[in-house]
C-alpha cells in the first residue's frame, strides 16, 4: 500500500528525521506533537502545563486539518506526560476538544523526560 507524507506549515516543522503524518490509505497517523509554535519554533506556556496542552491539540488540528480531517476523525490517542500529578489538569482541557460523543480510545503514560523538556506530547491516529 502506498503511502504519503503530510506537512502543513500550520504546525511546527519536525524536529528529527519523521514526518508530522504519514496516510496510508484511509488512516493518518499523526506524529506525536509538543507545544512547539509553527511560527517562532520556540515552545509555548514556558513550562505550565495548561498551555502547553493547548498548544499540542492545535498542533494535532493543524496536521489533521492538512488531510482535510478533524478530531472527530481521530479514533487513538496517546498521551505521554513528565508528570502524571498533572494528569487531572491535561485531561479536562484534551476532554474539552473531544466531547464524549466521539472521545477516541487512548492511553497515558508518564515518562521520565520529552522532547525540549515539555510536559506532554500527544501523538494520534485518525481514519478518514
Amino acid at each position: 500500500m502506498a503511502h504519503h507524507i503530510i506537512l502543513s506549515e500550520q504546525a511546527p516543522a519536525p524536529i528529527g528525521p519523521y514526518s508530522q503524518a504519514i496516510k496510508a490509505g484511509t488512516t493518518v497517523y499523526v506524529s506525536g506533537q509538543i507545544a512547539l509554535d509553527a511560527t517562532s519554533g520556540q515552545i509555548v506556556g514556558g513550562g505550565d502545563v495548561a498551555a502547553e496542552t493547548h498548544q499540542v491539540m492545535l498542533n494535532l488540528q493543524a496536521v489533521l486539518a492538512a488531510t482535510g480531517l478533524t478530531l472527530r476523525h481521530v479514533v487513538k490517542c496517546s498521551i505521554f506526560v513528565k508528570d502524571l500529578g498533572n494528569f487531572g489538569l491535561i485531561n479536562e482541557i484534551y476532554g474539552s476538544y473531544f466531547p464524549q460523543d466521539y472521545a477516541p480510545a487512548r492511553e497515558t503514560v508518564e515518562v521520565s523526560r520529552l522532547p525540549k523538556d515539555v510536559q506532554v506530547e500527544i501523538s494520534c491516529i485518525a481514519v478518514e
